[in-house]
């Protein structure tokens, strides 16, 4: 009788993998037999039933709770609990072999024909940058592929883009992290100084790009182990609601309701750590975190302060189950993480994967037409600070050491004051391919209004159907705009597709401002008349700005 109630006990914990429907009238016919189902020597389920007589709803609890109370071995037991935890190993290689598979997946789906094509529904023209930023998101994956011997010689060829600002150097590199699912980091290049000046370092990039690869890996681990989580809230929420020590017949009513959301508004008694997570994730903050001691010996003594390596104190609190079920789940995800190596991870993938956009790249140079050098801190002695970190050097983090040998470097800058060839020989050699990207016509402003899937144009619209009016844009308006963008850009300044913000706004002014106002079966439309009336003032003040002394 104990070894089949241990059986029985052993199939419902593990046989999670099992399901099928209670009602149905051979589940029914099999559990009447007293012995034919659950005296099975594994303990698993039979063909129409699981043998413990509770048709298996006990679901995703495919792994034992820690709150469980020990089952005695017997010989029957013991067998069926070696087979559930070889069938166990074999479920976690399956799970980590669809990982991979699913990663490999989207790498595939990264081919560089797709990348250019996902590009182009949000910017408009630059081809040449859209294809060596596709080509080096390809090659990613390429050396991956590689013996690693040869792996091991394959270096990213880094990319310098150059063009007049507001043609789209950075909204380029920001579809690249979208599309990407490696670590990527963007910085402006003026952030940092010298190394001996006040202020940040070039090394902080790495520190930088290390804390998105941490959150990164976690969230994809937080991702695989939530199935299993779940199953644990579900047997925690279970054992405050009937205790550990009540029998199936009893649990398993509970859980079906559980799951129906009968017990939703039921309240019942949850430990937490006392005051809230965040309590004490900034109190010993000491000195600059840029350095990488300091921030070493912040975190350390962060740790030690919220409790880690002893019993944290936890307090408790009355809740409905509705909002129990998601504070337990941080919890047993947070124990379940404990037990992977996330530095470990992170590292690897920023190692391997990590893309760095350096922007505004053109500022740290000075013009070798002049004979005296610049005295800015942020000049070229930062340029000298990029060079091993391009080239292939260890930084030392609070996370662990990482090697940038394999990171992907992509630079931008418009190069108005100065030339790609003022910066430092050695520089220019470790960022080998050079995309020059065009200025922006008086068609390309226009498809820039029209083609991208969240264009200005459209944009308008929706704000102004949030009021209950229709906007509408005729065709000749749009191209009225980009008309008058273009002009602007010519005879003031060149700011590329960042003008049509301004004259957008422009026509829009007294349009958003009334909308409010107006009936909800109202219609605004925007016509070529609107669009001169509205400008026509600050073209004729902008050309009389030249003559103003």
């Amino acid at each position: 009788k104990k070894m089949l109630l241990s059986s029985s006990v052993r199939a419902a914990r593990y046989g999670s993998r099992f399901r099928r429907n209670p009602w149905n009238a051979s589940w029914l016919s099999t559990t009447t037999t007293t012995s034919s189902s659950s005296s099975s020597s594994d303990g698993t389920d039979g063909e129409n039933g699981d043998g413990d007589g509770d048709g298996d709803r006990d679901g995703d609890a495919s792994t034992p709770s820690e709150s469980d109370p020990p089952v005695p071995q017997t010989d029957a037991s013991a067998g069926a609990e070696t087979e559930t935890e070889t069938d166990a190993d074999t479920d976690k290689e399956d799970l980590s072999t669809a990982a991979v598979e699913k990663e490999d997946d989207l790498e595939m789906d990264l081919r560089p024909v797709e990348v250019v094509k996902e590009l182009d529904r949000h910017i408009v023209g630059q081809t040449d940058a859209k294809k060596a930023v596709a080509i080096a998101m390809r090659n990613r994956w390429r050396r991956r592929q590689l013996s690693p011997e040869l792996r091991k010689e394959v270096t990213p060829r880094n990319v310098l883009m150059i063009g007049p600002t507001g043609c789209g150097k950075t909204e380029v590199a920001r579809r690249m992290a979208l599309l990407s699912d490696a670590p990527f980091l963007k910085v402006e290049a003026t952030k940092f100084t010298e190394v001996g000046y006040h202020g940040r370092d070039v090394d902080q990039i790495i520190r930088d790009i290390m804390d998105v690869s941490m959150t990164l890996t976690k969230k994809r681990k937080t991702e695989k182990l939530k199935q299993e989580a779940r199953a644990l809230v579900e047997d925690r929420i279970l054992d405050l609601l009937t205790g550990p020590k009540e029998g199936n017949k009893g649990r398993d009513s509970f859980r079906s309701m559980l799951r129906d959301g009968l017990l939703d508004d039921q309240e019942v008694d949850v430990d937490v750590p006392e005051g809230g997570s965040d309590k004490n994730s900034n109190v010993f903050a000491i000195g600059d975190n840029s350095n990488p001691n300091v921030a070493a010996m912040s975190d350390f003594l962060s740790r030690m302060g919220s409790g880690q390596g002893k019993k944290i104190s936890t307090e408790r609190k009355r809740m409905p189950i509705s909002e129990a079920k998601d504070v337990i789940l941080e919890l047993e995800l947070e124990r379940l993480l404990e037990n992977v190596d996330l530095k470990k991870e992170a590292i690897t993938s920023v190692e391997e994967s990590g893309i760095v956009f350096i922007d505004e790249i053109d500022k740290i140079c000075s013009s070798r037409d002049f004979m005296s050098r610049s005295a800015d801190a942020s000049a070229e002695g930062v340029q000298r600070d990029l060079l091993p970190l391009i080239e292939g050097t260890t930084i030392n983090t609070k996370y662990g050491n990482v090697n940038t040998d394999y990171i992907l470097f992509v630079a931008s800058g418009a190069f108005h004051a100065v030339k790609p060839s003022d910066m430092l020989p050695e520089l220019q050699g470790r960022l080998p391919i050079r995309v020059e990207l065009n200025g922006l016509t008086e068609d390309d402003l226009y498809k820039i209004l029209t083609e991208p899937v969240a264009n200005l144009v459209r944009q308008q619209v929706e704000l102004i159907a949030t009021e209950g009016v229709t906007l509408e844009f005729q065709d000749e308006a749009i191209r009225e705009i980009a008309r008058m963008a273009a002009l602007l850009n010519k005879t003031v300044e060149n700011i590329g597709a960042r003008r049509l913000h301004t004259v957008m706004e422009r026509i829009m002014e007294d349009l958003s401002f009334k909308a409010a106002e107006l009936d909800g079966d109202s219609v605004l439309t925007v016509n070529k008349e609107l669009v001169e009336e509205r400008l026509n003032e600050v073209v004729t003040k902008t050309d009389l700005s030249k003559y103003i002394l």
